[in-house]
């Protein structure tokens, strides 16, 4: 089965949704052997015209979506791969609203599909090996709104010391892999607390002078040099333009795309932009950043409940967030 290589091939090829369960079913069950997502077993009978199966040892029914972020909505694999396809090749992002014109759905729905695929989206767990020849670019940056921008509310709230929310991010420099967090604070113990949770000891590490960092050449754990940003941006091979250019990126792509995000959802946001950014390059186009997404699907799951707090239908805008 040759895989759509464009958006418009990806339309027309997932519209046929009987292609679209067998493509589905082959990224899920590469090997070609179904199995039970409940007890794992493999002694089933599939159900050809209501493409389900039964499973023998635990007597239960069945999908294709039963066990993946997919489960208990009644949207089809049509929309929702079409859907995968955007998320995972729109440098800038989509918003729901857009979404929910270009697939058929509301926009309510379109907000929660995003979420749920932003879901799959997680980075790879495990630490950042940043040697002599590659080196890890460490900075952090403050997601927020103008305060001529916002409501009176919540410039008041803002002016109270309600402040921006801060975000750390590390990149590796030639391997070009990006890990972002939000963090409660920018000290000095939260930053290298992360740093150690995410970077390899003995690696070299870029940084400013922020006073956050200042120690760590101390613990003999890492090979710290800074760059002075008062005075230079660049000096030899010391720098941070890395992970400054994945700034430019998320920013643009918050502010121009989504307008506005609650901070609720940030880390979710922060995932979407560095799955792309860490899966582009010469070695990977559009069919194989869609597969890749696909592929995660089995074994997550988000609930409406789970992604508002709340049993109710609450704000599900981005353009409806505080920032």
């Amino acid at each position: 089965m040759e895989s759509p290589k464009t958006l418009q091939q990806a339309i027309v090829f997932f519209s046929d949704k009987d292609r679209a369960f067998q493509y589905a079913l082959n990224l899920r069950w590469p090997n070609g052997i179904v199995s039970c997502p409940r007890c794992g077993g493999e002694n089933h009978s599939f159900i050809k015209t209501r493409k389900i199966w039964y499973c023998n040892p635990c007597k239960q029914q069945f999908t294709l979506k039963v066990g993946t972020i997919f489960e208990d909505s009644p949207i089809g694999l049509d929309k929702w791969m079409t859907a995968f396809w955007m998320m995972a090749n729109c440098k800038n992002g989509v918003s729901s609203y857009e979404m929910a014109r270009t697939i058929g759905v509301t926009q309510k729905s379109a907000w929660f599909m995003l979420h749920r695929i932003r879901e799959v989206m997680q980075p790879r767990t495990g630490k950042l090996s940043g040697y002599a020849k590659d080196p890890v670019e460490i900075d952090e940056t403050y997601i927020g709104g103008k305060a001529k921008n916002m409501h009176m509310k919540r410039r008041i709230a803002y002016q109270n010391g309600d402040k921006k929310a801060v975000v750390m991010g590390m990149r590796t420099r030639n391997s070009r892999e990006v890990r972002a967090m939000v963090i409660p604070n920018a000290k000095r113990e939260t930053l290298q607390n992360k740093i150690l949770e995410n970077v390899g000891w003995g690696s070299r590490i870029y940084t400013d002078q922020h006073v956050g960092y200042e120690g760590l050449n101390a613990t003999r754990l890492f090979v710290h040099q800074t760059v002075n940003h008062m005075t230079e941006y660049v000096r030899g091979e010391v720098h941070t333009q890395g992970i400054e250019n994945f700034w430019s990126l998320l920013k643009r792509t918050l502010k121009g795309t989504y307008v506005a995000v609650e901070p609720f959802h940030l880390d979710a946001y922060l995932n979407e932009q560095v799955f792309r950014f860490n899966n582009s390059g010469k070695k990977m186009n559009d069919t194989l950043r869609f597969e890749k997404a696909m592929r995660n699907v089995a074994g997550h799951r988000l609930t409406y409940t789970e992604l508002t707090g709340t049993g109710s239908a609450t704000s599900h805008s981005e353009s409806a967030g505080t920032w």
